[in-house]
């Protein structure tokens, strides 16, 4: 698949406006945070590993013009990671990106500001090369959880669309592809933004994987007649004890696949792994505008005058949770204390 979510061209953030796939293939061109902070808030870029991405080449764009005194070139710096931060609230690899480049950018406090630049350049361009690294293990040690002629779960995008490259549940389904006979995958559409509709089917079917795309309702049903052998969904933020955030319904297909006793993983790098949150009722869920809801396509199709809840994100409890696939390998339960030696090692 050629499509990629992001590239920086050396002066600006050239980003895939994710909205208007599959139809429309429209490059969104940042020059400055702002607008980097547009492209996250708006979902112009989702995905947790490609919004971090992003932000690292934000941190960059806010500052490459600066001209002033160190200490007023780091007092903008961390201005402008609290502002990328505030895009989205739920996402931790937002936060994680731009701490780890204003911390870099601390290291070498000692250099000029020109060196600092682009020291902070080098950084972002290695959060994305790392990123696709990271995609590519993680679908190869989830690869090793299923075998020929299984048939894989999946909401939401978690591609290449989502990342920076490979995807991380995504890339489970698709190194199960490259590497087992009979891999079959299962998307459901993910309303109301229809990120599984628009993205995944369109990624899914650019690689040639065989798929069937479904509504979210649906799921149900097809559990029940045995054409699943496993679920595998990514994540925004796992906290410490292993309970996850991800795209809202992602709980319902957790509850389904354990009532039904098929392997329920969740798939992300370890950077999506918050330190300071010890369980998921610490979480923030991210609720966004009514009019995804009462809207589709631009066409109102719900009454006016109505209240809608619209969280964009659910919270998995980890005792609906199989294994957690990481970059570093798979993490069992008790995840309190698997996580907590990977993050020690990391």
């Amino acid at each position: 698949m050629n499509i990629r979510s992001l590239k920086f061209d050396g002066k600006a953030l050239h980003i895939v406006d994710q909205r208007c796939l599959p139809f429309d293939v429209i490059d969104v061109i940042c020059s400055n945070e702002q607008e980097v902070w547009e492209a996250i808030k708006l979902m112009k870029i989702r995905g947790a590993p490609a919004i971090g991405v992003a932000a690292a080449y934000g941190m960059n764009l806010g500052v490459k013009d600066f001209s002033g005194n160190k200490e007023e070139f780091f007092k903008k710096l961390k201005e402008v990671k609290d502002y990328l931060n505030s895009a989205r609230p739920t996402a931790v690899n937002l936060k994680w990106a731009t701490q780890r480049i204003f911390s870099y950018a601390r290291k070498h406090a000692e250099q000029s500001l020109d060196e600092i630049k682009q020291e902070i350049l080098v950084e972002a361009q290695r959060i994305e090369e790392e990123d696709i690294d990271t995609n590519f293990r993680i679908g190869e040690f989830g690869s090793a959880l299923f075998k020929e002629n299984d048939t894989i779960m999946t909401i939401c995008n978690s591609g290449a669309l989502a990342t920076a490259g490979y995807g991380t549940a995504f890339g489970v389904i698709r190194r199960s592809f490259e590497k087992y006979t009979g891999i079959k995958a299962i998307a459901l559409e993910t309303r109301p933004y229809l990120q599984g509709a628009r993205l995944t089917a369109f990624e899914l079917k650019e690689l040639g994987i065989p798929f069937h795309l479904i509504t979210d309702n649906m799921a149900g049903f097809i559990v029940s007649k045995g054409l699943v052998n496993g679920i595998v969904v990514g994540a925004d933020r796992i906290a410490t004890n292993g309970d996850t955030a991800n795209k809202v319904g992602t709980y319902t297909l957790a509850v389904l696949a354990n009532y039904h006793k098929i392997p329920f993983y969740v798939a992300a790098p370890i950077s999506t792994i918050d330190p300071h949150i010890e369980s998921g009722n610490d979480i923030p869920i991210e609720e966004r505008d009514p009019e995804e809801v009462t809207h589709c396509g631009g066409k109102r199709i719900a009454p006016e005058g109505i209240k809608v809840y619209n969280p964009s994100f659910d919270l998995t409890p980890n005792v609906l949770i199989n294994a957690i696939i990481t970059e570093k390998g798979i993490l069992r339960q008790p995840f309190k204390e698997s996580i907590k030696e990977i993050l020690k090692n990391n």
